[in-house]
């Protein structure tokens, strides 16, 4: 019996949405399977629960659907697509135009019209990167293939979005050359008028604002569904309108505390919605129909798709001279359809522009491609790893020298909330700083208008207790103390401030796992400073005084400089303590023996030389947790990734400190800007 209560709808919601992803998670299928499959059980085929056609679902979804394609245009690297803008272009180009060919080809084939011909290989055209943190985390996101495909991926999905918005016109009756030329005009002074006017008047009100978070939240959001609601009133898809405002916030924003906020709520609340609804659409009858009668055209529409973006990687390859292993990178990323696909087609479908036939075999085509698409770019990214030479420059100069814990003192900033973490905390800190450098212990006590003077004194006074103890650490290290006391509206603020105030190299925090429900949806102090700290930053979870460490793990998962930043933060950990170093690279396919070897000959040069455990496995995760409980202490990248849509397709740091033993360290490594980087 279908729930005609929309409070009971709601919490049917809420309550798919927590459950059912990490279910699919601990099956290593993706989360956004789940839940359309959890739209299903709840549908007219299922336990007919929800309705599609009711206003809440229809309001809950379409604000997942723009959600969902704001986060795709945020979430582009517009920097990265500028250093390879000619390349990107060239790259977007092919792998549109060769599966939208034969998608036409393949609906011609099967008698459907021009016009679901075009629609159809317009939905086979774009693609998600849903595999992006997989490469990412393999030390591949700034790979010139991986940019290039990144970059691509704006051309795709604009240019699909204009072919479902004519499309659209031409199924509604409403089309000529005349409406054509004046729409396509229309879209552009619309596109410009977005993308200029929201990066200007949204700096601007983010220079006014300076730290006030929440209404710049809100001013994303206004952004989102203004520009969505003008698309619809140019008699456009309103999913037009909201990758445009990703793509003009993106620039405004660019990776900060809003944007992990924006894209957070999204994935918590709204993006999900979406899928569960996608999941009520499905006819099961078609659906299996799609599998059986429509199995032809659904093989072909598959089999379409995986041979055309394979033809334009190879084209790709052929003009830019990449390798074989590159090309497949390529091809495995461009590969999935999720975000713009099914956005597109669920538009089509409520258009009649297409028949639930097809409708149902590109939701095949979405799971078959979610699927392989990531699971090649592990082992198509893994073989890119294996076969690039490790040139002995790119190892020595690190992103960003600060990351640099050879040669000169540092600065290390520690954060101080409680008196338990004083003691481990400090010692940390004066590891990373090393003999003579600087120690900074901060206190940040957070208040609100109106100020109570008795309360902050009473606060400050517990503060000076901690920071008392944290200097007689430093000094008894033979380090330059500076104890700070700060009273401040936010904590985050408070220590990203100190850490610009002394040029600092590294932020070391305590981690306590969220427990509050704001924190879970807005972000934590930690989530803040990983983002925005002008500093590398360690999140230490410790479970043992650091002087008395035995063993000391650093686990890495590329072979490239970022790596040296975790291997030089195990050592100088290791030293402090006068702990055994061992290093663990955890990896999917083995890498060829030159390139390892070329590698730890680096190491050996930068007086880092340690023999380094090779382990093949795709369960990063279980294999971390193993060998941490064998080591007194275990030092992991800071890994944060999300997918289009902020749906998380990595392992959390609070799954890792609750199943461990040992003491963890997360390290975000601070890279400079492109901005910075450009000005060198």
């Amino acid at each position: 019996m279908t729930l005609d209560n929309p409070l009971a709808s709601f919490t049917i919601l809420l309550l798919v949405s927590l459950l059912v992803p990490p279910i699919f998670e601990r099956l290593r299928l993706p989360r956004l399977i789940g839940l359309i499959l959890a739209g299903v059980a709840l549908g007219a085929e299922g336990l007919d629960w929800l309705d599609s056609d009711s206003d809440t679902m229809q309001l809950l979804s379409d604000i997942g659907k723009v959600y969902l394609m704001f986060v795709a245009g945020l979430e582009i690297d517009l920097a990265e697509f500028r250093r390879q803008r000619g390349r990107s272009i060239s790259f977007g180009v092919l792998t549109f135009i060769v599966p939208l060919a034969g998608g036409m080809i393949v609906a011609s084939w099967f008698g459907m019209g021009w016009v679901t011909a075009l629609l159809i290989g317009s939905l086979m055209a774009s693609h998600t990167l849903l595999a992006y943190p997989i490469v990412s985390r393999l030390g591949l996101g700034r790979s010139e293939p991986v940019t290039v495909t990144v970059g691509a991926t704006i051309f795709t999905d604009i240019a699909a979005l204009l072919v479902l918005a004519i499309c659209l016109s031409i199924q509604s009756g409403n089309f000529s050359i005349g409406d054509l030329v004046g729409k396509l005009v229309a879209l552009g002074l619309y596109a410009v008028l977005v993308l200029v006017g929201v990066g200007i008047g949204g700096k601007a009100y983010f220079r006014r604002t300076g730290n006030d978070e929440s209404n710049q939240f809100l001013f994303v959001l206004l952004v989102v569904f203004l520009a969505s609601v003008g698309a619809q009133l140019l008699e456009t898809d309103k999913i037009v309108g909201a990758f445009l405002a990703g793509l003009a916030v993106n620039d405004v924003v660019g990776r900060s505390p809003v944007e992990e906020k924006v894209e957070f709520v999204g994935s918590a609340l709204f993006i999900p919605f979406f899928f569960i609804d996608i999941g009520l659409l499905i006819d099961f009858e078609g659906f299996t129909s799609a599998l059986t009668s429509d199995l032809a055209l659904t093989i072909a529409l598959v089999g379409t798709l995986l041979a055309a973006k394979l033809t334009a990687a190879v084209l790709a390859k052929l003009a830019f001279r990449y390798r074989w292993d590159e090309a497949l990178l390529m091809w495995s990323l461009s590969m999935p359809q999720v975000a713009a696909t099914l956005a597109a087609a669920l538009a089509a479908l409520n258009a009649n522009a297409i028949g639930v036939n097809v409708f149902n075999a590109t939701i095949v085509m979405m799971v078959v491609t979610a699927i392989l698409g990531p699971l090649l770019s592990q082992r198509f990214g893994s073989a890119v790893v294996a076969s690039t030479p490790v040139k002995e420059d790119e190892v020595i100069d690190l992103d960003g020298d600060r990351c640099d814990l050879g040669g000169r003192p540092r600065t290390a900033i520690v954060a101080l909330k409680n008196r338990r973490g004083v003691e481990y905390l400090s010692q940390l800190g004066a590891a990373l700083a090393q003999a003579g450098g600087n120690l900074v212990p901060v206190t940040v006590a957070v208040t609100h208008a109106p100020i109570s003077k008795t309360g902050v004194q009473r606060e400050l006074y517990r503060h000076r207790q901690m920071l008392d103890r944290a200097v007689e650490i430093g000094k008894a290290l033979d380090l330059s103390v500076h104890a700070v006391a700060r009273v401040d509206d936010d904590a985050a603020m408070g220590l990203m401030r100190t850490a610009h105030e002394y040029n600092a190299d590294w932020l070391v925090v305590g981690w306590h796992e969220t427990t509050s429900l704001s924190a879970r949806l807005m972000g934590n102090t930690v989530d803040a400073l990983l983002w925005s700290a002008p500093c590398s930053v360690a999140v230490a979870a410790l479970q043992d005084d650091p002087r008395e460490l035995q063993t000391v793990l650093v686990t890495i998962e590329n072979l490239t400089s970022s790596a040296i930043v975790l291997i030089r933060v195990g050592q100088a950990i290791a030293q402090f303590a006068d702990a055994r170093l061992d290093i663990m690279y955890l990896c999917g396919t083995a890498p060829a023996s030159e390139v390892l070897h070329r590698f730890e000959v680096a190491l050996i040069d930068l007086k880092l030389g340690r023999p380094i455990e090779v382990v093949e496995t795709d369960r990063v995760a279980e294999t971390i947790i193993a060998a941490s409980n064998r080591h007194d202490l275990t030092v992991i990248r800071s890994r944060r990734f999300r997918t289009a849509g902020g749906l998380s397709v990595t392992d959390s740091l609070a799954d890792l400190t609750r199943r461990s033993t040992g003491s963890i360290v997360a390290i975000e490594p601070w890279q400079a800007s492109s901005e910075l980087e450009s000005s060198r």
